[in-house]
C-alpha cells in the first residue's frame, strides 16, 4: 500500500458504490413500473409496494453509512483530544470544529500543535489542514 497523502487519503468502498448504483437503478426502475401501473388495478399495488421497499432500503443504506462516520467522527474526535493534551498539556482549542478535528487526525506528533492552533486561528477548512500537513500519519482503520 502506498504511503497515504492529500491526494489518495480518501476510502472508496467499491462495494458501497455498487449497491448504490443498483439501489438507484432499482429506484427508477420502480418509479417507471409504478407510471405505467397507473391504469392497471392488478399491477398498482405490487409496483408501488417495490417502489416504496427500494425508497426504505435506499435510506437503511444512507443511515447505516451516516451513522457510523459519526461514531467514527466522535472517535477521532476524543482521540486527537488526549493526543493533543498528551503532546501540550493543554486541551484542544473549542474554537476547532469536529470536522477540522477529523482532519487533523492525519498530522504527524510535531506538526499537530502548531497546525491545531493555526486551524483554530485562522478557522480552517478541513481541505486546508490536510493540503498543510507535511509528514502524513496515515489512517487504515476507518470506515
Amino acid at each position: 500500500m502506498a504511503p497515504q497523502s492529500f491526494q489518495n487519503h480518501t476510502r472508496r468502498v467499491p462495494g458501497f458504490l455498487a449497491v448504490g448504483f443498483v439501489l438507484l437503478l432499482c429506484l427508477i426502475g420502480g418509479g417507471v413500473n409504478l407510471y405505467k401501473s397507473i391504469g392497471d388495478h392488478q399491477r398498482l399495488y405490487s409496483a408501488a409496494l417495490v417502489l416504496v421497499l427500494t425508497l426504505c432500503v435506499l435510506a437503511v443504506a444512507v443511515y447505516a453509512r451516516t451513522f457510523a462516520l459519526k461514531a467514527q467522527d466522535r472517535a477521532i474526535r476524543a482521540e486527537e483530544s488526549i493526543r493533543h493534551f498528551i503532546l501540550t498539556g493543554k486541551p484542544l482549542d473549542s474554537r476547532l470544529e469536529p470536522l477540522q478535528i477529523v482532519a487533523l487526525r492525519f498530522a504527524s506528533d510535531d506538526e499537530f500543535p502548531a497546525l491545531a492552533a493555526r486551524a483554530a486561528e485562522h478557522n480552517l477548512q478541513p481541505d486546508d489542514i490536510k493540503k498543510q500537513v507535511k509528514y502524513w500519519r496515515q489512517d487504515t482503520h476507518r470506515a
